[in-house]
């Protein structure tokens, strides 16, 4: 549980934080975007990623209600939804950080599934990413996910077929 909540704190809380933090500027401006960026672990369901999925989720939720409220105001909101990057920190990170998480029955199907995230064929770059939040701030559609990446491009299409 402690982890979950370091998780929470860091991608669910310090989002709403900073949110909060330019939202009133924006308001009283009557303009602006803001741009929140989960993952595409929120597209489908991927093994050994809940509580990461559910914080992700939870900016999902979070950041769709916003538009609605901010929509009164001229300001939109918009999530980015990126891909795998093994070119980021992210699997060294969340490698460390699950030590001694995985109950030992569990560690055989945990090796399968973190070696396959390794073998990914199409995966997200940074400059993919940045497109995508590019593309969201300049965008006045009411359109309000940016999958980035072509893996989340195709989970985001996946999905959207289901």
């Amino acid at each position: 549980m402690a982890t979950a909540r370091e998780v929470f704190e860091t991608n669910t809380f310090g989002v709403m934080a900073m949110t909060q933090a330019v939202v009133a500027q924006l308001r009283a401006r009557r303009s602006g975007v803001v741009v929140n960026v989960t993952s595409s672990v929120t597209l489908v369901p991927m093994p050994l990623t809940a509580v990461y999925t559910a914080s992700k989720m939870a900016i999902e939720g979070f950041s769709g209600s916003l538009a609605l409220e901010l929509a009164e105001f001229n300001v939109r909101v918009k999530l980015v939804e990126p891909g795998y990057g093994p070119g980021t920190r992210f699997t060294a990170n969340g490698a460390s950080r699950m030590e001694g998480l995985i109950p030992e029955p569990y560690a055989p199907f945990a090796r399968r599934v973190l070696g396959a995230f390794e073998q990914q064929p199409v995966t997200t770059t940074a400059a993919e990413v940045a497109e995508a939040v590019w593309r969201a701030v300049n965008d006045l559609s009411a359109q309000l996910r940016f999958p980035a990446g072509p893996d989340a491009v195709a989970l985001a299409q996946s999905a959207s077929t289901k």
